[in-house]
């Protein structure tokens, strides 16, 4: 059939428009869509406290802990850390760090303290660091080096390793915790029906993670506190305790195994609020 050229002509802009109505409706949606996986905490008098897990665990391991900061009115963020390298791993939650109005409680699990040390260098907004059976290395300790330093660490004889192939080609290995040892070894105060949830749902750490130097560290100007469990089979009292005195935190002792926020999310909740108590 014959369509005058005018006409054909005329339906141009209609497509144009339409298309630019779609693509606004879209992106919207999109932004909507992210705003949802990422939401800002509401507005609170008190500071937001974020979360960052170790390896051999996931954000699910803070619940306890969430539950708790949540009931006392805490803005409440876990983040979740890749666990592929530490500067990698420390850029990704500096970035969460940037998009948060107002102060911050940063607290780190394990290998997060490692984390947490490297994020929150230059992070204005962070007032305070928590570190929960962690990690607090000096420039150039890896989380590795200090377990080799000071011993009495069973992980050298539970891990896992998993040959992998990274983006650019090189090569590593992805560690995890066997899941038959993983109850004695990272969380034998846990129920077991508890540890082995836990043990399925383990992220692995990669070996350039684990081994990674650390950058300057934020406790040096940053205040911390430090809650060390007297029974981790992972990250040994002795060293938790090295790492917190250089770093002049505020340490409490707890019998607790490495997995001290599931084990004793009411101790952790505690110390952490009592560092958000100093931020003004």
């Amino acid at each position: 059939m014959y369509r005058h050229p005018r006409l054909r002509r005329a339906r141009t802009p209609l497509t144009l428009a339409a298309t630019a109505a779609v693509a606004a409706s879209l992106f919207a949606t999109t932004t909507a869509q992210a705003n949802a996986a990422n939401p800002q905490p509401a507005h609170s008098s008190k500071p937001t406290v974020v979360l960052v897990h170790g390896a051999f665990a996931d954000s699910s391991s803070w619940n306890g802990v969430i539950k708790e900061l949540k009931k006392d009115g805490y803005p409440v963020i876990a983040a979740a850390n890749p666990l592929r390298g530490l500067s990698s791993d420390a850029a990704s939650v500096r970035s969460l760090l940037a998009s948060i109005h107002g102060p911050v409680v940063l607290v780190g699990h394990s290998y997060g303290g490692a984390v947490i040390s490297n994020a929150a260098h230059g992070a204005d907004n962070v007032k305070a660091l928590v570190y929960a059976d962690a990690f607090l290395p000096d420039k150039g300790e890896s989380a590795n080096a200090l377990i080799g330093k000071f011993g009495g660490s069973v992980i050298g004889d539970v891990l896992r390793p998993v040959p992998i192939v990274n983006a650019d080609g090189s090569k590593d290995f992805d560690f995890s915790i066997d899941q038959s040892k993983f109850h004695q070894a990272f969380g034998a105060d846990v129920p077991a029906h508890t540890a082995d949830l836990m043990a399925v749902t383990q992220r692995p750490g990669t070996g350039t993670a684990l081994n990674e130097p650390s950058g300057e560290p934020a406790w040096k100007t940053i205040p911390s506190w430090a809650l060390v469990g007297t029974n981790d089979r992972i990250i040994p009292q002795e060293l938790q305790i090295h790492m917190a005195k250089r770093a002049n935190a505020h340490t409490e002792k707890i019998q607790s195994s490495h997995a001290v926020s599931v084990s004793h999310p009411d101790a952790v909740t505690r110390i952490i609020d009592k560092a958000a108590r100093t931020v003004r």
